[in-house]
């Protein structure tokens, strides 16, 4: 009797568990376990933990690249924002694709041909100074942590979808436990086999039910003629545009201003003297300036950021040579294309299929939407469909987590003990220092992730992508083509921007978690508010500015030897100039 009343709590918890969309997610976590445990005899050396050996083929880097970059924000955040605000989005997920754009062609192939294991072992090698990777770790970790928070978010969500007694913390914590273990347990070799394994999931689990749900709903243009507006020409041949219209989002400026309209409090009262056949005319008219600023410092970030995300530049370590690492890039351009067909498919069926998502908050608004909708479906299809998108779901914010994870414990390890605290170490000591770094940079997130529930997915990847856009783009694309930039300017500029859009994004954050009150001082100050939610339109040029400035007050103090490492830098491989930087010129060798 006392064995049955302690298991009741449990049996109730599971009472409500969906058994196809539980056994789907159950598989793809001790799958990926399983792949940790693997790839952990393969792991041995350093080289193997930071870099995975620096061998690892142009087709599988390009799928474990794909599978690290499409996150929770790809995976359910854009069909989230699709849903609520409508194809005004669509630009949104391009600028993730072209951010690899300015990587093949600026930085993907000179940033191989130096060789490191880490960015701050690049600003260290580029401008011989071990003050500079001090400077240039710390924002390893700053964007690193930003990053993990829509990571944990989007785990919290689903595991409360799955399980549907379960809190928002409990999901987090458990998905953080989990790949910390497989980061402690593998390093860069052990996660790169499963983060290419993650991306086929992730393409199968958005693609499949697409299909199912068309074929039981019809087709994407009818669903699109059914959200046309009132005076919009919709679709009149399918039984879907003939149904009454759904409740859709409320025409407000949620994807412009995630916290509310772009007025001031004197426009927000001359609007409400007006009729409401007037007032939406006169809002939009007056918010339309704040509207583009913000677009295109959004912009800015994504495209930039993407340039400038750690744990996205360290893969490029893991090639053979610099062309290898451009033919990578040039596929995963094409594999995150093909993906992002789908997540706007979810979005536009979602408004006319799920309209209940508008009434949540948090867990259970429309960041969901992938999840839910597959179950509209019906029956056991239904379970199947949304156990698969929730498999996909978890190789998304799986995958990114590992991949920021190693990113945040090689800087940890490597930069930090192994070269400031303990520059003699062993290479068993920084492996363990690796593993332990691991557990305490997870048990951090984990902290982090637990507190913003009420947070938009896409926002918090934004915020990241303006402080990576302000920090690291400009660092590597004025060191990679310009030999003037010296290590003054260079580390003035990237402190300037990278800690003024830091400074915006806790602003923000605090603000919206409900720790700083900023509702009164926004609304008196709209464009200063657009400043702080979207830095990178001013936080970049600042920080580029900063760099150009200084390096030519100091220019008697660029590197002596810069004509060489900018030939190292771009002269093709067959010169054979290629160095590995972190053997030349590790403690004890001969250079």
């Amino acid at each position: 009797m006392n064995s049955l009343s302690l298991l009741a709590p449990a049996l109730a918890f599971l009472g409500g568990v969906d058994p196809w969309i539980f056994t789907f997610a159950f598989i793809t976590v001790v799958v990926t376990i399983g792949m940790g445990f693997w790839s952990a005899k393969q792991s041995k050396t350093a080289s193997d933990f930071f870099v995975a050996g620096r061998s690892v083929s142009v087709g599988w880097n390009a799928s474990a690249i794909s599978g690290e970059y499409l996150s929770a924000a790809s995976f359910m955040g854009i069909a989230g924002m699709v849903m609520a605000s409508g194809y005004d989005v669509l630009w949104y997920p391009v600028c993730y694709a072209c951010g690899y754009l300015f990587l093949l062609l600026f930085i993907a192939g000179p940033l191989r041909r130096f060789g490191a294991y880490t960015i701050p072992d690049f600003a260290e090698g580029r401008y011989d100074s071990p003050l500079f990777r001090k400077i240039a770790v710390c924002f390893v970790l700053f964007i690193g942590f930003v990053y993990t928070m829509p990571q944990m978010k989007g785990a919290g969500v689903t595991l409360a979808y799955i399980f549907p007694g379960m809190p928002y913390w409990g999901g987090v914590a458990l998905v953080g436990a989990v790949i910390t273990l497989n980061v402690s347990l593998g390093g860069m070799k052990g996660i790169t086999l499963v983060q290419a394994f993650q991306y086929w999931i992730k393409m199968f689990a958005i693609s499949v039910p697409v299909f199912v749900l068309m074929a039981v709903f019809g087709f994407y243009n009818g669903h699109l003629g059914a959200n046309a507006a009132p005076g919009e020409t919709a679709a009149p041949t399918t039984e879907i545009a003939r149904k009454p219209l759904v409740e859709k989002a409320p025409p407000d400026t949620k994807w412009i201003a995630p916290f509310g309209p772009l007025t001031t409090k004197a426009v927000g009262a001359a609007a409400a003297k007006l009729p409401a056949e007037q007032r939406a005319a006169f809002l939009a008219e007056h918010q339309k300036p704040y509207s583009l600023l913000y677009t295109y410092s959004l912009i800015i970030a994504l495209v930039c950021g993407t340039a400038g995300l750690p744990h996205i530049l360290v893969r490029f370590y893991t090639n053979p040579d610099g062309g290898a690492a451009k033919r990578t890039t040039m596929w995963v351009m094409i594999l995150i294309g093909v993906f992002y067909v789908f997540p706007p498919i979810f979005g536009v069926l979602g408004r006319n299929l799920a309209p209940d998502l508008y009434t949540g908050v948090g867990a259970k608004g429309t960041d969901k939407v992938v999840l839910e909708l597959p179950r509209a479906v019906g029956g056991v299809l239904g379970s199947i469909m949304s156990g698969i998108t929730c498999a996909g779901a978890f190789a998304a914010f799986m995958s990114t987590f590992s991949g920021l994870l190693v990113s945040m414990t090689g800087a940890f390890a490597h930069d930090i003990y192994g070269r400031m605290l303990r520059p003699n170490a062993r290479p068993a000591e920084k492996l363990f220092m690796f593993k332990i770094g691991a557990i305490v940079i997870g048990a951090i997130a984990i902290v982090l992730g637990s507190q913003v529930e009420t947070l938009q997915i896409n926002f918090m990847v934004n915020q990241a992508f303006a402080i990576a856009a302000s920090s690291y783009f400009p660092l590597l694309f004025m060191s990679v083509w310009w030999r003037g930039m010296t290590m003054t300017g260079a580390a003035t500029g990237m402190l300037g921007g990278g800690l003024a859009a830091l400074a915006c994004t806790g602003t923000i954050i605090l603000g919206d978690i409900g720790k700083v009150n900023l509702a009164d001082f926004w609304a008196y100050h709209p464009l200063l508010r657009i400043l702080a939610e979207q830095p990178a339109i001013w936080t970049m040029p600042l920080s580029i500015i900063l760099m150009v400035v200084v390096s030519k007050a100091t220019a008697p103090s660029v590197p002596a030897d810069i004509r060489m490492k900018m030939l190292v830098l771009h002269a093709p491989e067959q010169l054979g100039l290629k160095q590995e930087y972190i053997e030349e010129h590790a403690p004890g060798a001969g250079h």
